[in-house]
């Protein structure tokens, strides 16, 4: 499960984690509102589950409440990645000496949580460990015995921070990993971590949490973007978005269109009791990837009704902004009733899974 920026932030002020004064807008004028309130130049930070924003434009300084709700009205346009923009977080905008690199990540390969930290802060840590190896620190934590502040600190020093920081610097490390333990996390990440002249503050932050482990931590599931009983959903380099009910059936539906010479824009599992709104959010979701030409949906119903799937992609076909062609494999449970929903809607299908991912290779070809 990934959380927002300001959901990750929230998480680490809870804990004893100092980050900038903020507030979240959903629209320009609230931004302008809350610009007003705070009464401080500001950065203005799209909310994706996405990186690179700031390369994408998804970042931007504001010093007077007109000049952030301009932005913010821009910025609300954005799609980074496949993902829109629809929260932006106002910060303080930071008086910047120097940044930290600072992250705690499972090391399933070694089955120890480890720590990565780097006086090289706010660049992508494959750049650093890729171009200045030597500047990157790790360390495995064994999962055995108690991670001590003393550690941390011994981090900092290895890292090469400043005689006066390393103790600030340590606590923000020790700190982080007792999040990450406390709260099952895949990923714990403070990039950049940021000396000011009054302060050493997460400036910003990354947070994943085990899907496993959130009967564990049940406050947090109402903060998940995507809940895992919706679908699993992996973005691949393609240009067919291929939506399935059950792992087995989406595999096979990529390996059916690859053997036609198409390429799998994503892997969605819509699991096996996919309602008709789950239908429709999933739509919607590959839909707004803009590298997608067409939707692959491969349905064989069994738990998942035909109609219900009928019903979601006929919801979307009406409330959609983009036009994407559909290529529909339908058969199953209800099947003549979400056939006849598709017929009337004006929408093809076919019951042949080969045949289904034959057609739609054919349209991408047709598009290109």
């Amino acid at each position: 499960m990934k959380l927002f920026e300001y959901q990750a932030k929230d998480l680490f002020k809870k804990n004893g984690i100092p980050v900038p004064k903020s507030r979240l807008a959903k629209t320009a004028e609230e931004a302008e509102k809350i610009a007003a309130e705070m009464n401080i130049p500001l950065a203005l930070k799209s909310q994706v589950l996405v990186g690179g924003r700031g390369k994408a434009g998804g970042i931007k300084f504001a010093d007077n409440p007109s000049q952030a709700k301009k932005l913010v009205q821009d910025l609300l346009k954005l799609e980074i990645k496949g993902e829109r923009v629809d929260s932006i977080l106002l910060e303080e905008k930071l008086n910047i000496e120097s940044e930290f690199y600072v992250s705690v990540v499972l090391d399933r390969s070694a089955k120890k949580p480890l720590i990565m930290a780097s006086t090289q802060g706010g660049m992508d840590i494959e750049q650093v460990a890729r171009e200045t190896p030597e500047k990157l620190i790790k360390y495995h934590v064994n999962p055995l015995e108690e991670f001590l502040p003393y550690q941390a600190r011994e981090i900092a020093i290895k890292m090469g921070v400043p005689n006066p920081l390393i103790s600030k610097v340590g606590g923000f490390i020790w700190k982080l990993f007792t999040v990450f333990r406390k709260y099952d996390a895949t990923i714990a990440e403070i990039n950049p971590l940021v000396v000011t002249p009054e302060e050493v503050i997460a400036a910003d932050g990354k947070f994943e949490i085990d899907d496993d482990a959130l009967y564990r931590q049940r406050d947090l599931v109402g903060l998940a973007a995507e809940k895992k009983d919706e679908f699993a959903y992996v973005k691949l380099e393609g240009d067919i978005a291929v939506i399935g009910n059950g792992a087995g059936l989406t595999l096979s539906g990529m390996d059916m269109l690859k053997l036609y010479g198409g390429k799998p824009a994503t892997f969605l599992d819509i699991g096996g009791g996919a309602s008709q709104e789950n239908i429709a959010r999933a739509l919607n979701l590959v839909i707004s990837n803009r590298q997608v030409k067409v939707v692959f949906l491969n349905v064989l119903g069994g738990i998942t009704r035909a109609d219900d799937v009928a019903n979601g992609v006929v919801k979307v076909l009406k409330e959609s902004d983009r036009e994407v062609p559909l290529v529909i494999r339908l058969t199953g449970t209800n099947e003549e009733e979400g056939q006849r929903i598709l017929t009337e809607a004006g929408v093809s299908f076919e019951t042949s899974m080969e045949a289904a991912a034959e057609k739609a290779v054919e349209i991408v070809e047709s598009l290109n």
